[in-house]
């Protein structure tokens, strides 16, 4: 197999898995994705960082969503690598969000059908907004990148 298709192979994987991965935490129960936020709130705990002490209720409310940000600018960095392939950088960026709010949209009407969970478009906002957060470094990247090569 050519390195290409061996690169279009790992990068559609990739995708797809991190789609998955997406899929099984937004499969869990309430009671179990409250205990997911409380064991991040115990790792920061041990590494000395009290988020209870320091933002009191909020703490729980802001591992969660923290973590929505960060699964979808990851998802957004999946999905610019695979599109890139077939697309110039500005339209797979694009089509990376795009691809990332249908998949945040799709993921909260899944959260409607899992006890203890609810799907809100608040989430669906924030996902996206880490897709776009992740759009505007992947370009900074590339600017950097396309200058270091001009440069050097």
């Amino acid at each position: 197999m050519d390195k290409r298709k061996l690169r279009l192979k790992i990068s559609w994987g990739a995708l797809l898995f991190w789609m998955i991965i997406i899929f099984a935490y937004s499969s869990k129960n309430g009671t179990e994705s409250d205990k997911q936020s409380a064991l991040v709130i115990y790792v920061f705990n041990a590494l000395g960082i009290d988020l209870n002490g320091m933002l009191g209720e909020l703490a729980t409310f802001i591992v969660r969503k923290a973590a929505h940000f960060t699964e979808y600018l990851i998802l957004v960095l999946l999905a610019y690598n695979a599109f890139r392939n077939y697309l110039n950088k500005r339209s797979a960026i694009i089509l990376g969000i795009i691809l990332t709010f249908g998949y945040a949209c799709t993921d909260e009407i899944h959260q409607l059908f899992v006890p203890g969970r609810t799907g809100k478009f608040r989430d669906v906002l924030i996902d996206t907004s880490g897709a776009i957060f992740g759009g505007m470094v992947i370009t900074l990247f590339n600017k950097i990148r396309y200058k270091s090569k001009i440069v050097g």
